[in-house]
């Protein structure tokens, strides 16, 4: 079955067609995968994350053509898709040298002072990587570097609206690293199903929604199988009373309209101190009424079009249903492409739908709090804890609510979005199943198991 990849900016624009890989892809792609696993994991470190910096080298050499790719075929604004092709190259080259950190521990033997008792890390095996689009190339490398460098092969299947962008990706992988070791197979659930059911995969790592992510989480582990599934959030920041009130919203209102909101770690709900909530609300309308959101290729462009009509249709309904008072936004733009005006909506009613579920689209809600403490309650009574922020002057305030935030990772004055990936990247609750951190030296549990050897004299 053939699909197509359109420039969510100018729908008439198609992107790219492709053959859905299916169960018939997917065998050939896992056993080409299971074929190079072994040559691949006898390389040396160093020989491993040379391909890796070779990589990176290519992609570097390629910057403002990939940049350009994701601006058309994901809508991402053009500043935000080069610093995601940059973020790429520096993961890439930072696993080409973690890949030399020590891989494992040595024990004192109980049996004889002279034995040795060693633990090693060993790669996995086949690695299937489900990927959003929200982040098409990041995301994949961020999951396919850290698998690569510890030895396993990959198998890559990303969402179907970014398989352009995985495609080039796949191509400039194939010259620096042996036949087999990263395949690519395309598609929507005919290809996801057969993949993370198939005996010969030995890990999945998935990104995306909730319902799939849950649905990933019983199939893979039902045949013993490891996975992990990162499945987005509901993220709060918090604007103390003492908060720089302009530092806030220009922050806040980026976090969450950025990118047309299309992020896990948008923020979704401000909840704001009543001492200062009339005036950091008057504050924030005017800084999102002032984001440029059309045309995704221009620099100044900050926000952009969702990903496909069926995204903004079901903004527009969660607008409708979740009550409130909008007060702006709300509407589509009169444009070709997928806009939707970004929206803020004032709410009393802690239970609506646009509080609890995530939208994934330019809508965020203002809530009031009577004190730090009700804030803190409002913040943590959702079933997600990916991200969360705190505007605050007062560092006493700061360093509590960072240890009362149930999130797995909390910014003080700062935005929900972007993240640092040295640093482990992960959510709590229902945010994740699984081994959920990745990036970082976080991802070596993931990619890797410990095998305990007793080497007797």
């Amino acid at each position: 079955m053939a699909f197509r990849s359109i420039n969510p900016h100018s729908p008439s624009d198609v992107v790219g067609e492709y053959e859905e890989s299916a169960e018939k892809g997917v065998e050939e792609a896992v056993s080409h995968a299971r074929k190079a696993l072994a040559g691949w994991r006898e390389q040396t470190a160093v020989a491993r994350g040379a391909a890796l910096a070779s990589i990176a080298e290519e992609m570097e050499e390629k910057h403002e053509e990939l940049s350009s790719l994701i601006v058309r075929e994901v809508g991402k604004p053009i500043a935000e898709a080069r610093g995601e092709v940059s973020r790429a190259i520096s993961i890439l080259r930072y696993y080409s040298q973690v890949v030399l950190a020590p891989d494992g521990e040595t024990y004192p033997a109980s049996s004889s002072s002279g034995d040795w008792l060693v633990a090693r890390r060993h790669p996995v095996g086949v690695c299937a990587l489900i990927t959003p689009w929200n982040f098409p190339l990041a995301i994949p490398v961020w999951k396919a570097a850290p698998a690569l460098a510890y030895g396993n092969t990959v198998v890559l299947k990303p969402a179907p609206q970014s398989s352009a962008v995985a495609h080039r990706l796949k191509e400039i992988c194939e010259r620096h690293l042996p036949e087999g070791v990263l395949e690519l197979v395309l598609g929507d659930v005919e290809t996801g199903e057969p993949l993370v059911r198939h005996p010969s995969v030995d890990a999945v790592s998935f990104t995306g929604s909730v319902r799939v992510g849950l649905g990933v989480a019983r199939k893979v582990s039902g045949r013993g199988a490891r996975v992990q599934c990162e499945m987005g959030g509901q993220n709060p920041s918090i604007v103390l009373a003492d908060a720089d009130l302009e530092r806030a919203a220009k922050t806040i209102s980026y976090a969450a309209m950025g990118y047309a909101g299309q992020k896990c770690t948008a923020t979704s709900r401000i909840i704001v101190e009543e001492p200062v909530y009339e005036e950091f609300r008057e504050r924030i309308v005017a800084v999102v009424e002032e984001l440029m959101v059309v045309d995704p290729e221009k620099d100044d462009c900050l926000v952009g079009p969702l990903i496909a009509e069926e995204s903004r249709t079901l903004a527009l309904e969660a607008i409708e249903k979740g009550g409130g008072r909008v007060i702006t936004g709300g509407h589509s733009l009169e444009e070709e492409g997928f806009y939707l005006a970004p929206t803020l909506i004032e709410l009393e009613d802690r239970g609506s739908p646009l509080v609890r579920e995530e939208v994934f689209a330019p809508v965020c809600v203002l809530l009031r709090a009577a004190s730090a403490e009700e804030a803190l309650s409002i913040a943590n009574e959702v079933r997600h804890g990916l991200a969360a922020a705190v505007f605050t002057e007062n560092l006493a305030a700061a360093i509590q609510m960072t240890g009362r935030l149930e999130a797995g990772m909390v910014r003080v004055n700062a935005s929900t979005t972007g993240v640092d990936y040295h640093a482990p990247f992960g959510g709590s609750k229902g945010s994740g199943v699984g081994p959920t951190r990745e990036q970082g030296l976080a991802a070596r549990e993931f990619y890797t198991e410990s095998r305990t050897l007793l080497i007797s004299l």
